[in-house]
């Protein structure tokens, strides 16, 4: 599964402000069966509740890590606080996997110097030979990737399918791009990868898909868009024929 979840900044959503236990409800209750889980937008402060939670309600281990987004002076990009006033980490980049054994390794995705620096964090897993990796791309505003072609998104979409490459593993790839699928940025995943959605739904509020789950051609067993998550966006769910 990926889902933006827009918990951290944004006072519009409607996880803005929620606990790091009610922020681990709202993505067990979405994530289905799922062993991998992608998440833009969530604080690093929830982490542990999320673990957690998946535990006691899989019934066996699961590892989570975050890699904290910075903003161009290298500060944290902070998560509001909840509505209590306690803390909540940095917005982050998260995967969620049900394999203690996992290995984690974030990755810096060239990005504009001037505003929020992105990155791509991956999980390999032993147990069922999966490389997953996610990131939340640049949005596209006149401070972020703006100029004519999408130039620093299309180096980061080139750089995560490169990390998310592993010999002898099965590569699932994906996040929150802010790119539609005929963009030029996105012909080399679309090219050498199968996209989860044929149908292409939308995933954003705005009626535009924006959130993908790349895997090798033919791997694709189902796709669904999630409905009714508390977010601007929705997730996507993949599952993989064996």
């Amino acid at each position: 599964m990926t889902w933006n979840a827009c918990a951290g900044t944004n006072s519009l959503c409607p996880l803005y402000g929620a606990t790091a236990s009610e922020l681990a409800w709202n993505v067990v209750q979405r994530a289905g069966d799922a062993q991998v889980i992608f998440l833009q937008e969530f604080c690093t402060g929830a982490d542990a509740a999320l673990e957690g939670l998946l535990e006691s309600r899989t019934g066996h281990g699961w590892s989570v890590r975050s890699v904290a987004l910075t903003g161009a002076d290298g500060r944290p990009y902070s998560c509001h606080p909840d509505r209590l006033g306690r803390a909540r980490g940095t917005q982050s980049v998260t995967v969620a996997v049900a394999d203690p054994a996992a290995a984690f390794r974030s990755y810096p995705l060239t990005s504009p110097p001037w505003y929020v620096k992105r990155y791509a964090l991956c999980a390999t897993l032993p147990s069922i030979k999966v490389r997953g990796c996610t990131s939340h791309l640049s949005v596209g505003w006149s401070l972020d990737d703006r100029q004519p072609g999408a130039p620093y998104r299309t180096k980061q979409v080139r750089e995560l399918m490169a990390v998310a490459d592993r010999p002898g593993y099965t590569t699932v790839f994906g996040g929150d791009f802010n790119l539609r699928p005929g963009a030029h940025a996105l012909i080399p995943a679309y090219r050498a990868y199968q996209e989860c959605d044929a149908r292409r739904r939308a995933t954003h509020a705005n009626g535009k898909k924006l959130d993908y789950l790349f895997v090798r051609k033919g791997a694709v067993s189902a796709c669904q868009v999630v409905k009714g998550a508390p977010s601007d966006h929705l997730p996507l769910v993949l599952k993989m024929a064996q």
